[in-house]
């Protein structure tokens, strides 16, 4: 039987959206695996003074580790969430052994649908590399172009000096967790995942005694606001920086113009518009902006590219 004119058209409207409604890994999934599974699953650093591996060999920071898997083989098959070691995980009961993540918050139930919608949709990352650290010489990164992200560090890690044992303690003291990018670099990288709550704008003066050595800064769900920026302007390696959840405003970027080395920066869940975004997009170093769930409209992001044409940004 010939369907009527209304009925096709409703159908096709109905193909259409779903076809729309494809997972975006980095504006969805991404936010969930970086909150509640990379803390433990990420590339090697060094933490007070001993290597720390990712567990189970299992790098989760990376669309090119994902696919590879862990020491237990391959976690992640496209198109098939039902075998796919990365989903079962996550849905076993909460008293089981293998049960993840196994402290701290787990995934919601919405989540866990998002996580195998994205899996049975094929396991798009889109054009999302995460850190490409370790990543295989034949595949170069997109984000910093062929072997440029190593380029840089060994540029900005050339010549420096171990970090002073009372700066680091200092750091630490104020509730920051201190690690090297690499295992025999002296650039560090720095977080506050384990005290989010009072990480605060005075927490992170306390950090000033390490500018010259860190380059990438994780200030996630903190407490800071612009004054914060304002101190960051005079760490002169940084090179990618989370502020996502914070307070910052589109006035506080403005200090970060002075970074001449910041490659990616995310701003999800913050109050920053169309304005932030022009001010960024005048950072020629700049390649990555993650600005979902902003007040930042595609527009912006279009005007910001125009601008800078080696640079992505992430919307809505």
């Amino acid at each position: 039987m010939f369907m009527n004119i209304r009925t096709a058209f409703t159908l096709s409207l109905s193909l259409s959206t779903a076809a729309s409604a494809a997972v975006n890994f980095e504006k969805e999934v991404w936010p969930v695996l970086q909150k509640k599974c990379v803390d433990c699953h990420a590339a090697a650093t060094v933490v007070d003074g001993r290597k720390k591996e990712p567990k189970g060999g299992l790098r989760l920071d990376a669309a090119f580790a994902m696919l590879a898997g862990g020491k237990d083989g391959v976690v992640l098959k496209p198109k098939a969430a039902d075998k796919s070691r990365l989903y079962e995980v996550v849905t076993l009961p909460k008293d089981d052994d293998d049960f993840m993540p196994p402290k701290g918050d787990a995934m919601t139930e919405a989540e866990v649908k998002l996580l195998k919608q994205w899996i049975d949709e094929g396991a798009d990352f889109g054009s999302w590399e995460g850190n490409v650290e370790g990543k295989p010489a034949t595949a170069a990164a997109k984000v910093l172009g062929p072997r440029a992200h190593e380029e840089l560090y060994k540029e900005l890690d050339a010549g420096v000096k171990p970090a002073a044992k009372e700066a680091l303690d200092a750091a630490k003291a104020a509730g920051a967790q201190v690690s090297t990018v690499g295992p025999v670099s002296q650039l560090l990288r720095v977080d506050f995942l384990t005290g989010v709550s009072t990480c605060t704008d005075e927490k992170i003066t306390a950090l000033m005694p390490l500018a010259a050595h860190i380059t990438q800064l994780d200030l996630a769900r903190t407490k800071i606001t612009d004054a914060t920026l304002a101190t960051l302007a005079k760490f002169p390696k940084l090179v990618r920086l989370d502020l996502r959840q914070t307070q910052i405003t589109d006035k506080g970027l403005e200090s970060l113009t002075q970074l001449k080395h910041l490659t990616a920066i995310n701003l999800f869940g913050t109050q920053v518009t169309d304005a932030g975004i022009a001010t960024l997009a005048r950072m020629k170093s700049l390649k990555a902006i993650s600005a979902y769930q902003t007040k930042a409209t595609p527009k912006a992001a279009k005007d910001a590219v125009a601008q800078n044409a080696a640079l992505r940004v992430v919307v809505e």
